[in-house]
């Protein structure tokens, strides 16, 4: 089992393993029609405009998680907007929000892809930065999900971060109890939750030694 960093040739392990963890956390291959939409939104665009800040665990039967990080926040969604969504927009028709209510997993999806989530800029002017972790169940309890974390952390602070932010589902408290045994404080809750997490940058602390 080895900690790598991305590579071009993993980008479709990253949808695999994102639609196989999407179920707060369990396989939601059988919810969708689409395996793909999943990756669309939480996994792709991290390797083809984060690639720096992509790290992967692999094991003999492939890759089986990753941590996936965006230093800038505001940037990234700026460009998925000019370099992302546009295409996936014209493959994927905006759903009848009449129809809300009865939207299928795919709708819902494809409704985000043409309405992004945006960060409010309050949470971004501290926790610029932010990341996914996704570990498929034979992976996990052995320590990855920490390493990964230690990792991402690492190279976030090393580009000079201030903070970082990250998403979890409102099911998915074992991953909740992960990220505050880590160190994260809740930030926010509602449908979901947001946890950050102050980081100590290398030229901050040269400057306070």
């Amino acid at each position: 089992m080895i900690i790598r960093r991305y590579r071009s040739s993993d980008l479709p392990d990253l949808y695999r393993v994102c639609v196989q963890t999407g179920n707060n956390g369990d396989d939601a291959t059988a919810l969708y029609q689409d395996p793909d939409l999943l990756g669309h939104i939480n996994a792709g665009p991290y390797g083809v405009f984060e690639p720096s800040l992509a790290f992967v665990v692999q094991d003999d039967f492939g890759v089986g998680g990753y941590c996936l990080g965006a230093l800038d926040t505001r940037a990234f969604e700026r460009r998925l907007e000019e370099r992302w969504w546009p295409s996936l927009r014209r493959r994927y028709a905006e759903p009848d929000v009449a129809s809300r209510d009865q939207w299928t997993p795919d709708e819902r999806a494809v409704h985000l892809i043409h309405h992004p989530w945006r960060t409010d800029d309050d949470l971004v002017a501290d926790y610029p930065s932010h990341l996914h972790i996704d570990l498929l169940p034979r992976l996990q309890a052995q320590g990855n999900g920490r390493e990964l974390i230690g990792i991402q952390l690492t190279a976030l602070r090393e580009r000079g971060s201030g903070g970082v932010h990250l998403y979890v589902t409102a099911g998915n408290q074992r991953a909740l109890g992960f990220y505050h045994h880590l160190g994260f404080s809740q930030l926010r809750a509602g449908d979901g939750f947001i946890l950050g997490m102050k980081l100590l940058t290398a030229r901050r602390h040269r400057g306070t030694a």
